[in-house]
């Protein structure tokens, strides 16, 4: 196969295109001349691949002349990939641009919502949580003695086995 002058041309102008955009400062036009240029290399293997044949899946045939070569198809997969996984890294930074730009001069500092706390403000939040175990406590010990068929109660326990409903201290 003879190469198209059309794709020949169309490949020089994405390539010549991207190239130029890609030399602007902002990040949005990074963006598209890498994407401009990827799909000019995709377009330069494609026309450096050769020309049109039978599929190369059974080999050892008479066929065997008229087959395409698979290396170009797989070169031209690769770059598709490698130029989707480089356009969301791009991507990923032309967002994270933009969040700081519209930040202002708060630009990448948090604030911290805990500087207003004080030892003694912690002390005393960590001395509340210990009440509430007690009073967790002291409502679990409240609710065993309100009722006196639960056999849950640790008292009902002779040797370790629960008692069951039905049993008698002899059958245990």
């Amino acid at each position: 196969m003879s190469a198209s002058l059309t794709l020949v041309v169309v490949m020089a102008v994405l390539y010549a295109a991207g190239v130029y955009i890609m030399l602007e400062r902002s990040l949005t036009r990074v963006l598209i001349g890498f994407v401009l240029v990827g799909n000019a290399t995709n377009l330069l293997i494609f026309i450096m691949s050769g020309r049109p044949g039978s599929s190369p899946i059974i080999t050892g045939t008479a066929s065997d002349a008229g087959m395409v070569d698979p290396v170009p198809q797989i070169l031209m997969l690769t770059a598709i990939v490698i130029n989707f996984g480089v356009t969301a890294l791009i991507l990923a930074l032309v967002y994270r641009a933009w969040w700081l730009a519209q930040l202002g001069d708060e630009g990448d500092t948090l604030t911290d919502e805990h500087a207003a706390e004080t030892a003694s403000s912690a002390e005393q939040d960590f001395r509340s949580s210990a009440d509430d175990d007690a009073a967790v406590r002291a409502s679990l010990d409240a609710s065993d003695h309100d009722d006196p068929d639960d056999h849950d109660d640790p008292d009902d326990y002779d040797d370790g086995a629960p008692a069951r409903p039905g049993d008698t201290d002899a059958a245990r």
